[in-house]
């Protein structure tokens, strides 16, 4: 099992911020399995005012290119991700059209 953390910023807006954490209650059935279908096995988001922190942990079939190419066809998670844009903007240093930017593992207190 492998484990990738990621950051997105949501716009700075209260209203905005309560109502993409209600869209994240009651997530769209599909795009549940198309996550789980891809071999991500947890996936968590925890949020600190308008900055996102995400964990997604993954069997060893996952791969992003192969879970790129099926949401690119999927036509509801496409629905979906255009929805979120709403919400969310990049970070800083993230590449255009990029939404999650995937963190670099700096420490393990299992290495000491």
């Amino acid at each position: 099992m492998k484990r990738f953390c990621f950051a997105l910023d949501l716009k700075n807006n209260d209203q905005l911020i309560r109502e993409y954490e209600d869209y994240h209650k009651k997530v769209w059935p599909e795009v549940v399995s198309s996550i789980r279908d891809s071999g991500i096995e947890q996936m968590q988001i925890y949020r600190f005012g308008n900055r996102l922190f995400m964990i997604m942990e993954v069997n060893d079939d996952f791969s992003f290119e192969k879970k790129s190419l099926s949401d690119s066809n999927n036509e509801t998670v496409q629905e979906w991700e255009n929805l979120m844009w709403k919400f969310q903007q990049p970070v800083e240093g993230a590449g255009k059209n990029e939404k999650w930017v995937r963190m670099e593992k700096i420490f393990e207190l299992n290495d000491f």
